[in-house]
């Protein structure tokens, strides 16, 4: 009869470990649950460092907004231009954006600089090659306004060789010698430094770069998504993106 009542408590017990499992099943599997993050090719580097254990798509922001419309499976967006985050919250397409990171341009060139290219002005000898982004890439836009700003574009843009979709394919042109100049984020020269070269560009002709992070409002996964949101803009992620050489929204 005790052995009998011995059984019974273990087979209790069993049960109650497996009921036990089943309820907290739920929030294991929510919080396991992967958010596909649709960011801006120059957040490459950080993104993964605030968290890595997400699902990354790294691309011009432009082509990242229109596969969001087209119904893409994102559940956050990020931006390196307001433009794109502003018009799909106006379209129903995120929720509200948040600004968490600024910017600013420079000019890469080659480690040996074989142009000699000293400041921006430079840009304008002819027969140089120079690499900048698509005038639909946040990128391309800013190098557009900057060079307005400094009255050079018609001569600089006759040195054009190439219209990167992102800003990874003018960091990687520069690099590998295939241009003597592009224009990229700061933050894009770092990895690349011990190949390349930074000038500088005038602050005053600098554009105002923000970069904005919404919640894509068709996600399945709205409260892991949020999540990272907060992780990005969280102090930690600020100290993160600040290390990775970008600006923090005050």
């Amino acid at each position: 009869m005790g052995d009998g009542g011995a059984v019974k408590r273990a087979r209790n017990a069993a049960l109650l470990a497996v009921v036990v499992l089943a309820l907290a099943l739920p929030a294991s599997v929510s919080s396991a649950t992967t958010v596909n993050v649709f960011a801006a090719a120059s957040l490459t580097g950080v993104f993964p460092k605030i968290d890595g254990s997400e699902r990354y798509s790294f691309a011009g922001s432009d082509q990242l907004a229109l596969q969001i419309r087209q119904g893409a499976p994102a559940d956050v967006f990020a931006s390196a231009s307001p433009k794109y985050t502003e018009l799909a919250y106006r379209d129903g397409y995120v929720r509200k954006p948040v600004v968490f990171a600024t910017n600013r341009l420079i000019v890469l060139v080659p480690r040996s600089n074989p142009a000699g290219i000293k400041t921006v002005y430079d840009l304008r000898r002819p027969g140089l090659k120079i690499v900048i982004g698509d005038k639909l890439v946040p990128v391309g836009s800013y190098t557009r306004q900057i060079l307005d700003a400094l009255g050079i574009t018609a001569d600089v843009m006759s040195n054009v060789v190439s219209e990167e979709t992102d800003v990874k394919g003018i960091v990687t042109k520069v690099a590998m010698g295939e241009a003597d100049a592009g224009f990229v984020y700061r933050t894009d020269a770092r990895p690349v430094a011990s190949r390349t070269r930074r000038v500088p560009l005038p602050g005053w002709a600098q554009p105002p770069i923000r970069y904005e992070i919404a919640v894509v409002k068709a996600s399945s996964h709205a409260a892991p998504a949020r999540a990272f949101v907060k992780k990005v803009t969280s102090k930690r992620g600020r100290k993160l993106l600040a290390a990775a050489g970008f600006g923090l929204p005050k």
